[in-house]
């Protein structure tokens, strides 16, 4: 009988309240426990029907009966009576946030500090004492506190994976050796570790080198934005300067216009007061000496008659009469035509010099972008479009969450829209593009698959609504011959007989390129130019023909 002194309290200890056994009972294992508390670990193991000792995690089945162990328990009692000062717990830490809890802890868990891969039981401070005292001899596999006890365990076995499969690149357990591994290559995780290990050291040092890399890529990008950043605010302030100045200078001519208007009106409008006044004094004159003769040749005295005709006779012939020949056209209808034309020949200047502007600010990248090459890369880029019934066609049927068309005889009955095609039947879709963008259409029949500014004509049948037959849109035309169009010039390509066909707009690099689908990806025509507006997907279709976007 062991001696019942304060130097073995530990084995008056239960291991699950960490206090004096209470009411002791000892389970099949041989390790001692409260009554109370037993049962209640045991408690919580019902719905499995295995029940375990806490310590040694010994199965049972079933439940056994537990009875008291009197010897211990009047062991237990002597050691009550004989101990001088209570037994002090060591500080305990509960299992927090983020912890890994004690296995053998019951109600409130505190953290472990180990685990034991044999056991695969994870213990606190105290318990794992009670651990090695329990395997004294034995040299157990202990690691830090692990959560990830349960992964070591063989899940259709229950058993510790000691094993690594090479056939299957898995580890099992030794049943599964002598079972669905059986005859496969397999060797000790210990083995198994060792040439992982080997391959890990080679991907360690590819990593290593990748981070090297990709360090020295992103300081180099990250100069690359600031000088992007510094860049682009000096050519915003000058531009700003400049077009400042451009409207100044503009300001400026409209001034002196306005001015010479303003001069010339001033000087003729002044001529033109001077010779009224003239005229005006010469009226009255005239009147002034009508008015005297009227009175004269009412007169009976004919000597007075004689001698004053004679005197107003002479004053009439000696005044000058002055005449003017009047412009009854007057206008400054030629400066409003040369200050029109000069408005148009700045526009169309500014337009050209806008193109070249647009291209130049699209080369400034801080990051060259590869384009893809394969399917699956085009794939990373995919765009979700809907046909947008505000443009369609009378003669063109949407379904299917305006994502598939058709084109019928009957007519829709689709309400007036400024942005309707009236003339072809065409189509454009909601969604626009700026950046990267791909996306696939299956075709039935002969249809044209476009892209398009959204400021395209749509009232008539001209080339200026068709797409591809001006500047503003590019199209595959896809009939019995194939063809590409831009501008009303065409470019004719192998016939396509594929049904899938894919489109991909890299709209700052400024291309366009257009793909039939197979078993392969393969190129009809690709275009590289600059694009200054967002771009708009787009179809044509011939009578009968279908488009329904992927």
């Amino acid at each position: 009988m062991a001696d019942a002194t304060p130097n073995n309290q530990d084995l008056f200890t239960c291991p699950i309240c960490l206090d004096l056994l209470n009411d002791p009972v000892t389970v099949n294992c041989g390790h001692n426990y409260c009554t109370g508390c037993i049962k209640g670990c045991w408690d919580q193991e019902d719905q499995k029907g295995v029940y375990s000792c806490p310590q040694c995690r010994q199965t049972f089945t079933p439940r056994p009966v537990l009875n008291k162990n009197n010897v211990f328990a009047e062991l237990v009692e002597q050691f009550r009576k004989s101990r001088i000062q209570p037994v002090v717990p060591a500080p305990v830490v509960c299992a927090g946030a983020g912890d890994v809890e004690c296995d053998v802890c019951t109600g409130r868990k505190l953290k472990a500090v180990k685990s034991c891969l044999d056991c695969l039981v994870s213990y606190c401070e105290t318990h794992y004492k009670v651990h090695n005292e329990l395997h004294p001899g034995q040299k157990h596999n202990m690691v830090d506190a692990t959560g990830q006890l349960q992964e070591r365990v063989c899940t259709q076995h229950e058993k510790p994976l000691e094993v690594f499969c090479r056939t299957d690149q898995t580890c099992v357990c030794l049943f599964c050796v002598m079972d669905e591994h059986k005859g496969h290559d397999n060797v000790s995780a210990s083995a198994g570790r060792k040439e992982k290990q080997v391959r890990a050291g080679v991907t360690q040092r590819r990593f290593q080198q990748s981070i090297l890399e990709r360090e020295k890529e992103l300081q180099e990008l990250r100069k690359a934005v600031e000088t992007l950043k510094s860049s682009a605010q000096t050519a915003v302030e000058d531009s700003e300067r400049i077009f400042t100045e451009m409207i100044r200078s503009i300001e400026r001519r409209r001034s002196e216009v306005t001015e010479l208007i303003r001069a010339q009106e001033k000087a003729e409008v002044s001529r033109a007061v001077e010779h009224l006044k003239q005229l005006e004094q010469e009226i009255a004159e005239l009147k002034r000496r009508d008015a005297e003769l009227e009175q004269l040749s009412h007169t009976e005295d004919h000597i007075h008659f004689l001698k004053t005709f004679q005197s107003v006779s002479n004053t009439a012939e000696t005044k000058h009469v002055s005449s003017t020949c009047v412009n009854q056209s007057l206008s400054f209808e030629a400066v409003e035509k040369s200050v029109s034309s000069l408005k148009g020949q700045l526009e169309d200047f500014c337009k050209e010099e806008l193109v070249k502007i647009f291209a130049a600010v699209a080369k400034v990248q801080a990051m060259l972008l590869s384009e893809p090459t394969t399917r699956e890369e085009f794939l990373q880029y995919s765009c979700h479009f809907t046909l947008d019934p505000n443009t369609a066609s009378g003669n063109l049927h949407l379904s299917e969450g305006n994502r598939s068309v058709e084109r019928r005889a009957e007519l829709q009955s689709y309400a007036d829209h400024p942005e309707r095609f009236d003339g072809y039947p065409q189509v454009l879709c909601r969604e626009g593009v700026s950046g990267r963008c791909y996306w696939e259409v299956e075709r039935s029949g002969m249809v044209e698959i476009a892209v398009s500014y959204k400021s395209i004509s749509r009232k008539g049948v001209g080339d200026e609504c068709g797409f591809g037959r001006n500047d503003q849109s590019w199209s595959l035309d896809l009939n019995s011959r194939s063809y590409f169009w831009y501008n009303n010039k065409w470019t004719e390509l192998p016939l396509v007989a594929s049904s899938r066909i894919a489109v991909y707009v890299d709209h700052r690099a400024g291309t366009l390129a257009f793909y039939s689908i197979s078993d392969t990806m393969t190129l009809l025509h690709r275009v590289q130019t600059t694009f200054t507006h967002t771009l708009y997907p787009g179809l044509w279709l011939l009578m009968g023909s279908s488009v329904k976007l992927l």
